[in-house]
């Protein structure tokens, strides 16, 4: 484990190969874990957790969705027990993204597995987008619920892709439900909205003050994911991973730096009870 006071993420842009039978998925699980097998080994400093993208475990597009009755799974199905023997004989964490297989219809799914093997929860996406290369409503149900988790004194969730631009979700998670690192990720394709995705990840993290990971899936068409700390300037540069090849990032977080932030910078203490307050129109 890490030093006391610090979480050590391994972070995979990975590459998700195209897939439209039951056997493809479950060779891209076993291929996707030996590559993050690899990468732990590699790490110069123990790593506490491991994540992955949104659906790590399946290509996004129609021809994959379109046989969603083969590819969606229960939660204890396929991607639960190949990241569950990565957890139990690496010691880690591992988020992991999936299409969850639901009474009525599926999900988009991230699930979180700790190293006694153990399901800890999981997070349906909560806002399904259906613009640009984006078909979602076609294919999947909204969740219903948060989710958050303890790794070593941290507070950690997940959000899913387009929940980053509903603006509400991230400041009840900070707020409420007291989060110290959002794990926003996604599925991000080049189309009309990826230029503007980064910016949305550094507005969530810098009005949250949170940690702030935005992990995509690696491929010409996605990549360059973006990792913020809870204040940046110029001399304290985002991470960026490639802009689209596979690439596994290891990122320790320091509580002091999250504390800090919030003494410097008071935007959360500065906050009214209340915004619904008295209108003078002109």
């Amino acid at each position: 484990m890490t030093k006391p006071d610090t979480l050590t993420l391994l972070a995979g842009q990975i590459s998700v190969p195209k897939m439209t039978a039951p056997k493809e998925r479950d060779l891209h699980l076993e291929v996707t874990a030996e590559k993050v097998r690899a990468a732990l080994q590699r790490a110069a400093t123990p790593v506490d957790i491991v994540v992955l993208p949104e659906l790590s475990s399946l290509d996004y597009s129609r021809e994959a969705f379109s046989r969603l009755d083969q590819l969606a799974e229960p939660l204890d199905g396929p991607s639960f027990r190949v990241w569950r023997k990565i957890a139990t004989q690496e010691g880690v964490f591992v988020t992991y993204g999936f299409a969850r297989k639901n009474e009525g219809g599926n999900t988009i799914c991230t699930a979180v597995v700790n190293p006694e093997g153990n399901l800890v929860g999981y997070y349906d996406k909560l806002h399904l987008a259906q613009y640009g290369a984006s078909m979602e409503k076609e294919y999947f149900q909204r969740g219903d619920h948060v989710f958050t988790f303890d790794v070593k004194g941290f507070r950690l969730a997940p959000i899913i892709c387009y929940d980053i631009r509903i603006p509400e979700l991230t400041r009840t998670l900070v707020i409420d439900h007291k989060v110290d690192l959002i794990l926003h990720c996604g599925a991000y394709y080049r189309d009309e909205s990826f230029p503007s995705w980064h910016a949305f990840v550094v507005t969530r993290a810098l009005e949250n003050q949170v940690f702030f990971l935005s992990l995509n899936r690696a491929g010409e068409n996605f990549g360059a994911s973006l990792f913020c700390q809870p204040w940046q300037d110029d001399t304290t540069p985002m991470t960026r991973f490639d802009d689209t090849n596979e690439d596994f990032r290891t990122l320790t977080l320091d509580r002091r730096v999250l504390t800090r932030a919030r003494s410097d910078y008071s935007f959360l203490e500065d906050r009214l009870d209340d915004h619904s307050i008295d209108l003078i129109s002109g």
